[in-house]
């Protein structure tokens, strides 16, 4: 008796592989290629990412990054070619006992909706995150149109990266726990803060190492151990309430870049530590209304 042959379809193993990597030779019964091909795809779209953004040197992350995407296309294509090309060959193949649609259905599920949502959930919970700004409130360090990595490894207990005064660091706003603010720490526990028109002191030492007029705004360069970061205020600097607390045990006061257009701890109040979710590292792309800042690619932010 000779089993029934049942020839692989080429568009289908395309249209597989196009689907999930991997997924076409798998109905090729290529299961060792299939594996591998989805495991390096796996690599090079997320653990990439995390080594890009957190572990080279700053200069080397828009390259890393561009090469990962240019790796992950190149393999995805050659999935589906490959997989095209195997099944055209294979006009008397023998599908195994597996071979059903109820085992494909089963394994594109584990793959692509438990597989690569677990690990990307992972890794932006646990490692780095993009985040998009929408505001002016962080400029000129942040600007609208940014979009940046945050490190998901800071202020946790086990995390080497502890919260410091002058980190441009990622909050859940207690008002809208859906939201996310960026801001500037200048407070930390126990810190005596005192903001009067546009001289912020902590501890009864100024903030303010130089200033200087951009037409009618006036950009101020503030230090912190050996730190430096240049805000912003504009106009007349009205709107911007002063300010003089200390801030409670467990908590920050934060500020945005743009004194007179944010939205920080002048108005909402300190910040507790446990909300403080990631710290901003560096812009991998920005787009304003004049299109693409090429020269804020790969900006580390301060």
């Amino acid at each position: 008796m000779h089993e029934q042959t049942h020839p692989r379809k080429p568009l289908l193993a395309a249209l597989m592989s196009f689907i999930l990597p991997g997924f076409g030779q798998l109905y090729n019964g290529e299961v060792n290629k299939a594996i591998w091909l989805f495991l390096a795809f796996a690599l090079l779209s997320q653990p990439a990412i995390v080594l890009a953004a957190l572990y080279l040197p700053s200069v080397m992350m828009m390259p890393a990054l561009l090469l990962g995407l240019l790796l992950a296309l190149a393999l995805w294509i050659f999935g589906i070619v490959d997989a095209r090309r195997t099944a055209r060959r294979l006009d008397a193949y023998v599908a195994q006992a597996w071979q059903t649609s109820g085992a494909y259905m089963l394994i594109l599920i584990l793959c692509d909706v438990v597989a690569l949502p677990t690990l990307t959930g992972y890794i932006r919970g646990h490692q780095v995150e993009p985040f998009r700004v929408p505001s002016s409130s962080m400029e000129p360090t942040v600007l609208p149109g940014d979009v940046f990595f945050a490190d998901k490894r800071y202020n946790c207990p086990d995390c080497k990266q502890g919260v410091r005064r002058g980190d441009v660091a990622l909050f859940v706003y207690p008002n809208d726990r859906s939201q996310v603010y960026i801001k500037r720490i200048i407070g930390m526990p126990g810190d005596r803060v005192r903001i009067r028109d546009v001289e912020v002191t902590v501890n009864e030492v100024a903030l303010t190492a130089r200033s200087e007029r951009s037409g009618a705004d006036l950009l101020v360069t503030e230090h912190d151990a050996g730190r430096h970061w240049q805000v912003r205020w504009s106009g007349s600097h009205s709107g911007a309430p002063d300010a003089d607390l200390t801030v409670p045990p467990g908590q920050v006061l934060v500020l945005g870049d743009n004194r007179n257009r944010s939205v920080d701890s002048r108005t909402i109040g300190t910040v507790p530590l446990q909300e403080i979710v990631g710290k901003a590292c560096q812009v991998w792309f920005s787009a304003g209304a004049d299109g693409i800042r090429w020269e804020r690619l790969g900006k580390v932010l301060e």
